[in-house]
């Protein structure tokens, strides 16, 4: 097999050949979609349309966390892994999220390097971490797969959002923190925390983009950033993004009904 078909056993959502987190180390970049409609048919639209993964947005979305196993086997049937931004990077959040099968947690307004640590010993099982132990979830396959456990720690993502003055601040230190394996900015909040609120071209916000980008290339950790529309995804990979996230689900499906809207039909606002 070859391709989307190729299977491998791990911990969370079946991916094609290596799982999400090696191909990150080794710096191929990927394209997802954030997830705020609540729909589990909706991830599985956007799976099938050929992502590498989809998050799950518990912050701002409209989705729950009951939702996440069911999200994690339609997307995974197509190859696809799922990650979590969780409402807050707290232990029994994050380990539910886990359990439930995501491969990775977004972890939301970190603000500094203890921050990142913390949150990340929250995915580790002991004595890396404090993660809760258990075998009967999907992560483990309902306790068909114990060995799971074993390797969860090493391929489990961490994707620190880069979206306060305080992480700007200690944005060094953050990228150096291990497991912080994607620095993702959060082109919204961090310009309103720079001063610039939604000015993206402003020299602020793009000198902010430039220093996320250095740290990520001297500490080996992927630079990740949410865009709208193709043309930005391509500019953004050319400069150096490699976690590249196009618009949302209610985003993406707004564009398409308003692009297939002809002229002086629909509603006029």
């Amino acid at each position: 097999m070859s391709g989307r078909e190729t299977r491998q056993s791990q911990p969370g959502p079946l991916i094609p050949g290596r799982s999400l987190r090696q191909r990150f180390l080794a710096g191929e970049p990927t394209i997802g979609t954030f997830l705020g409609l609540g729909s589990v048919a909706a991830a599985e639209v956007c799976a099938a349309a050929g992502l590498d993964w989809v998050l799950v947005d518990l912050e701002h979305g409209g989705g729950a966390e009951g939702q996440i196993g069911e999200i994690v086997a339609a997307a995974g049937a197509y190859g696809a892994a799922t990650l979590v931004r969780v409402e807050q990077p707290e232990r029994i959040r994050i380990g539910r999220a886990l359990d439930a099968g995501a491969a990775g947690i977004m972890f939301p307004r970190i603000s500094s390097a203890a921050e990142a640590v913390a949150a990340r010993t929250h995915q580790l099982y002991p004595p890396e971490g404090d993660r809760g132990v258990a075998s009967y979830n999907r992560a483990a396959r309902w306790a068909l797969d114990t060995q799971a456990l074993d390797h969860s720690n090493e391929q489990t993502i961490g994707i620190v959002q880069i979206e306060t003055r305080g992480a700007m601040a200690e944005l060094d230190a953050i990228a150096a923190t291990p497991g912080a394996d994607v620095l993702f900015i959060g082109p919204q909040d961090l310009s309103y925390a720079l001063g610039v609120p939604r000015q993206f071209d402003h020299p602020v916000f793009q000198a902010a983009l430039d220093h996320v980008l250095a740290a990520c290339r001297t500490h080996g950790k992927v630079a990740g950033i949410l865009a709208n529309d193709r043309a930005a995804i391509e500019r953004y990979r050319e400069r150096g993004f490699g976690f590249l996230a196009v618009g949302s689900d209610a985003t993406l499906l707004a564009a398409a009904v308003r692009g297939a809207i002809p002229e002086g039909l629909g509603v006029p606002w």
